[in-house]
């Protein structure tokens, strides 16, 4: 990391970041980690651990408990100790053992829980995973307010962790840009920001846990610092007692599943008369064989397509996948169809509710637009695209109303609604 590029930095009243987002994209997205300490000044977290373990044990939550055993973790003030044969010492040593990789035994639950399940387990050493909290509880939802300089549809979910004292999921790598909140207590962060760092993974556990992990830096975090990670950075969170953490994490679908999902969007916009050709065939060498010829041909005749792949199509296809990648739920449509004809005079009196599950994006398209709602398209009106396909989780309806291109902003809600993707409330 080049010396004039700070690690860690404070927050101030202007830039929960400590600097403009502009630059924080510029010089640490996707490119180096960055602490921001008392980013969220004065903290106060949504949730409670009693309210996370309710949601755990709710029909349709994501859950996880991950439990360790391994050698006793020394004190931040025993680390410090200097003599390598006094009890500090050793819990040092110990501690060294664990950031190579050799930490013991893992174990993982998944959800949903009951009440039985947490009053059997230990005291410590444990921790209860949710995501897509901010599915579920509005005021976790309102956290990514102040990450609107990221585009929405790149933002995935709020996870938040609950840790007993020494509990964590291990040290391990994530492929994907990850925010870190601290919201009660205190973690030990452990972070490999070394060029090519190993990334081989241990075989005896069920998590992907790295075999080896040396840290280049370590720091404890308090209740509203922010620690941001790029993809490939190992990493390592240890409670100090009881904790809770608020993961932000991306959506950073692998270049493999683009392609395949890719490919089934170009070959159902291809006509049928498309098809494998040799007008240029000579007489067989050998049965069956497939030989160069044949190869090049194939290659020509998916390539062609490939390579002049039309814009439009391109874009239906990323927001129509991006919109629905990952999705834990789908939204139900109404069971009574909302008449078009009739919105006009409600909405005037009512807010839109976005369904927490759904999942929205948009793009311009000469003089119209194309929303994008968990896997569909839907044609649109520019103004209405962008309020109703942003990150806006409640829209006023007198608003709307109020925009140019009414009549087709007003199908397009319908569909919208008609599809689940927003409710009506009356104000």
């Amino acid at each position: 990391m080049p010396a004039h590029l700070p690690i860690e930095v404070y927050a101030t009243p202007r830039h929960f970041l400590g600097m403009p987002p502009a630059r924080f994209l510029r010089d640490y997205w996707q490119k180096r980690p960055l602490l921001v300490r008392n980013a969220f000044a004065n903290f106060q977290p949504p949730l409670m651990p009693d309210d996370l373990a309710g949601l755990a044990c709710m029909d349709g939550a994501l859950a996880r408990i991950v439990a360790h055993a391994s050698l006793p973790l020394c004190s931040p003030r025993a680390q410090r100790s200097g003599d390598p044969e006094s009890g500090a010492g050793k819990n040092a040593k110990r501690l060294d053992s664990r950031l190579r990789g050799d930490d013991g035994e893992w174990t993982v639950r998944t959800g949903p829980f009951d009440e039985i399940t947490f009053a059997n387990l230990p005291a410590s050493r444990w921790t209860l995973l949710v995501q897509d909290v901010d599915k579920w509880d509005a005021d976790t939802a309102a956290l990514l307010d102040h990450f609107a300089f990221i585009p929405s549809w790149r933002i995935d979910d709020i996870m938040i962790s609950y840790a007993t004292d020494a509990g964590g999921v291990g040290a391990h790598v994530d492929q994907y840009d990850v925010f870190l909140l601290q919201g009660l207590g205190q973690r030990r962060w452990a972070i490999d920001a070394n060029p090519n760092p190993p990334a081989a993974f241990r075989d005896d556990v069920e998590l992907k846990l790295l075999k080896s992990f040396t840290p280049s830096d370590e720091w404890i975090l308090n209740p509203g610092d922010l620690l941001y990670l790029p993809p490939g950075v190992p990493h390592d969170g240890v409670a100090v007692g009881e904790c809770m953490t608020y993961s932000i994490g991306m959506r950073a679908p692998g270049v493999a599943e683009m392609l395949l999902d890719m490919a089934h969007a170009i070959a159902a916009a291809l006509p049928e008369e498309h098809r494998y050709r040799d007008a240029d065939l000579a007489p067989a060498r050998q049965s069956g064989e497939i030989d160069a010829a044949a190869l090049a041909r194939a290659r020509r005749s998916v390539g062609a397509f490939a390579s002049a792949l039309d814009d439009d199509v391109l874009a239906d296809w990323f927001g129509c996948f991006i919109t629905r990648y990952r999705m834990a739920q789908t939204p139900l449509p109404r069971k009574r169809p909302l008449d078009a004809a009739r919105l006009p005079e409600r909405l005037a009196r009512s807010v839109l509710a976005r369904d927490a599950w759904s999942r929205f994006a948009w793009r311009r398209r000469g003089r119209n637009a194309i929303v994008y709602a968990s896997g569909e398209a839907f044609p649109a009106p520019p103004d209405w695209a962008a309020a109703l396909g942003g990150s806006e989780r409640v829209i006023d309806g007198g608003t709307l109303l109020g925009m140019p291109n009414r009549q087709d902003g007003i199908r397009l809600l319908a569909a919208l609604i008609n599809a689940g993707h927003f409710t009506l409330r009356v104000h």
